[in-house]
């Protein structure tokens, strides 16, 4: 019997990565198409598929916020959103009758949760929380291998968090809610108190510990609302290796030993980095096609 062909696309606000191969066996084709119209975006795309011999089952990651609810009329498109030209963006419409393939949809962080708790750091376990924390922040959970939704797909990066009194002055960039998540962790939230990234900050700088305090605050809410059995957190501002530490501690003395779970305890083994790296968003997009089926 033939294999399905499998693509996958992670598509981003600056760049749309598409796959072709399957998951697990390897990707054997793959491209990087710059985020610019939405019609100009995706007539690369199928461009690509097509160049490839085409596609059977196609997996979209994108940025959103989406619709994934398939009893709205605007179910796979792009709800509001302040990238210029994208908001009601047709995803599964416009690929789908391009390439004519199913289009399962979900979002980035969906998909690079997938990916991760299904291949990489969250390997082997039942509940998985993937976040990112980059130029926005955004969580997925992954439960017994597939994504979690409800109304629509969790957003993470909006939870309000208790302000600092270090922190008192600023308001966070979050035009919605000021002090969320995504509003005092972010990219642009910390370029807003400094003037330039984490990663040219020096090392021993308050801005660290007042990041890892917000995240690790974050963090221990997960644990008492969802119960992963791990947290992975990526995206850019994690790139900065020394705020893992820093928030595990801060981790445990938000909890206050209040979860007796040894996992928990081990919290080192707990709140870890992601495993696969770039690739972590195109495979969950395959497998978000794979898993559709």
């Amino acid at each position: 019997m033939t294999q399905p062909r499998i693509g996958g696309v992670e598509a981003g606000g600056t760049k749309f990565v598409c796959a072709l191969g399957h998951p697990v066996d390897g990707i054997r084709a793959r491209t990087t198409i710059p985020t610019t119209t939405p019609e100009e975006t995706f007539r690369a795309v199928i461009a690509f598929f097509e160049m490839n011999g085409g596609v059977d089952r196609l997996g979209v990651a994108s940025f959103g916020p989406l619709v994934l609810d398939e009893q709205d009329p605007n179910f796979g498109r792009i709800a509001k959103t302040p990238k210029p030209s994208w908001s009601g963006a047709d995803i599964v419409g416009t690929l789908q009758t391009g390439l004519g393939c199913e289009v399962a949809l979900d979002t980035d962080v969906n998909g690079s949760g997938l990916a991760e708790a299904t291949l990489g750091a969250g390997r082997g376990l039942d509940v998985v929380t993937y976040v990112t924390v980059g130029t926005g922040v955004g969580g997925g959970v992954i439960i017994n291998g597939r994504p979690l939704h409800g109304l629509n797909h969790p957003e993470m990066g909006h939870i309000l968090l208790k302000k600092r009194p270090a922190d008192a002055d600023f308001g966070g960039v979050c035009p919605f809610h000021g002090h969320c998540v995504e509003g005092l962790t972010s990219g642009p939230a910390i370029l807003a108190r400094l003037g330039h990234p984490l990663s040219d900050a020096d090392p021993a700088a308050p801005i660290f510990d007042l990041i890892a305090g917000y995240l690790g605050e974050f963090c221990a809410t997960l644990s008492l609302i969802v119960a992963p059995q791990r947290i992975i957190l990526g995206g850019g501002v994690m790139s900065n290796a020394g705020l893992y530490p820093r928030i595990r501690t801060a981790y445990s003395a938000t909890l206050a030993d209040y979860l007796q779970s040894p996992a928990v305890h081990d919290v080192d083994s707990y709140i870890v980095p992601p495993a696969l790296g770039d690739s972590a968003g195109v495979i969950g997009a395959m497998m978000l096609a794979s898993i559709a089926s």
